[in-house]
């Protein structure tokens, strides 16, 4: 994954929790309880990040998951109709997210997990398709993997040597 490192202590982040479960290590003694939450956060305007948080109590786990999640923003390349700017296939383990721009009206077409990441991101018109496995963290995992592979037409343009223009043609 791409990760430029963005201070998380400008933007006024969000968090929505994806998925609590709880894990359970039998020990001499009995059970032992404890919870992981997967937490994705973003700014609504091209960032976003995803995290895992293990704790005793639900509200630690969710907390550790946010400050995972911070230290792992990456940005988001938007076009001008607030959708990505090419289509793109995000991998993690064995998830795979089709991630597919859309015009301007299209609006958010995508399944819980990814859905969570993509508006945490800001984009408006997009269709997602999760292929493979639908396990959650890796579906989410695989949704960040693909946001991170996107490239504006100016980064395009300067690697291939051309002008923007000519990329866009």
């Amino acid at each position: 994954m791409r990760h430029t490192i963005i201070d998380a202590s400008q933007l006024e982040l969000e968090e929505k929790v994806v998925s609590i479960k709880r894990v359970t290590k039998v020990v001499k003694g009995g059970r032992n309880f404890r919870f992981t939450a997967l937490v994705v956060v973003g700014d609504h305007n091209g960032h976003v990040g995803a995290g895992l948080g293990k704790a005793a109590e639900i509200p630690e786990a969710i907390r550790k998951g946010k400050e995972d999640a911070t230290k792992k923003l990456i940005t988001v390349a938007t076009d001008e109709y607030n959708s990505i700017t090419h289509d793109v296939i995000g991998k993690y383990g064995s998830s795979n997210v089709l991630l597919k721009r859309a015009p301007d009206g299209t609006g958010v077409i995508a399944g819980g997990p990814t859905r969570a990441v993509i508006e945490m991101a800001g984009i408006k018109n997009i269709r997602t398709k999760s292929l493979g496995s639908n396990n959650k963290q890796n579906v989410v995992l695989a949704a960040i993997e693909g946001l991170s592979q996107l490239k504006t037409p100016e980064e395009v343009a300067k690697l291939r040597g051309k002008s923007v223009d000519e990329i866009l043609a």
